[in-house]
């Protein structure tokens, strides 16, 4: 099971979790473990203040849209996920419509018109031993879809969850906490 270019959506067990209710975007996964992004939990910093912190400014209205709590690990670390454009060299291809990077270089480069046209900025990451997501999907913690780019990109962040689950025709509203025992 490779899970690269995947969507985990938390099943209703894991409320009071830091994953309750989260849509997670999975960059890496292989023996050593899993590395995603969450990519519906805005924080309360949009991308021109973080721009503004970086000392990069730019006149880009639309880049009011909050950076997202990409999860628990090295929250300070910030992480881009981005459509492909001319100069992503420094970026990790995940799919043919979605990159990956850490690089101060693609900020700078949107702040200049020379960036993508799709970018979430992230705060932090999701990360997984080796084996340890397998057992979570073993144990129903997550159920997993095939990423698209126009719920990554194009949907609202309170809407992303629901829409993945739709890829499954999953309604998550209609999941319960617990199974029942017969």
């Amino acid at each position: 099971m490779n899970l690269k270019n995947h969507f985990l959506m938390a099943m209703p067990g894991l409320s009071g979790d830091y994953f309750a209710n989260t849509l997670t975007y999975i960059c890496e996964h292989g023996e050593d473990g899993a590395m995603g992004i969450v990519v519906n939990k805005p924080s309360d910093v949009s991308i021109l203040e973080l721009l503004a912190q970086l000392n990069l400014q730019t006149d880009k209205r639309w880049l009011d849209r909050p950076v997202l709590l990409g999860g628990p690990v090295s929250r300070e670390r910030g992480f881009v996920l981005h459509s492909p454009y001319e100069k992503s060299r420094h970026s990790i291809e995940i799919s043919e419509d979605i990159l990956l990077s850490s690089a101060l270089e693609v900020l700078s480069d949107i702040t200049e018109s020379n960036g993508p046209d799709h970018v979430l900025v992230a705060l932090g990451y999701a990360g997984w031993q080796g084996g340890q997501l397998e057992e979570e999907i073993k144990r129903n913690v997550w159920l997993t879809a095939e990423a698209n780019s126009d719920i990554l990109f194009a949907t609202d962040f309170a809407e992303r969850l629901d829409k993945a689950a739709l890829l499954l025709g999953v309604d998550m509203r209609a999941l319960v906490a617990s199974a029942g025992h017969a």
